[in-house]
């Protein structure tokens, strides 16, 4: 009776849920650290901005890259193919 049980609750994790496992989402930090800092310089903050501050732009912006290709698959799952327009057409139809 216990396997049956921690069977089902297996499938339902592994149907039910459309998020990656736990061990699939370590990834490595800082990758993006120096063109990060470079490019928040670029848009007008210090030179040196605060190690913090560059962690939490990247985790932002590897959640909104991550989610916008989740998207962009599902799109092209009717096609079968996934496209630059997949995209280009998430973007152009993102409201903020």
């Amino acid at each position: 009776m216990h396997s049956s049980s921690a069977g089902a609750s297996t499938k339902q994790r592994a149907v039910g849920s459309s998020q990656p496992s736990d061990a699939s989402l370590k990834r490595k930090r800082g990758f993006f650290q120096k063109d990060l800092q470079h490019m928040m310089y670029g848009f007008g903050d210090d030179p040196n901005p605060l190690p913090e501050t560059v962690a939490l732009l990247e985790d932002i912006a590897v959640e909104y890259i991550t989610d916008m290709v989740h998207k962009a698959q599902e799109t092209a799952s009717k096609r079968g193919k996934l496209l630059t327009e997949d995209f280009l057409f998430l973007i152009r139809k993102q409201s903020f």
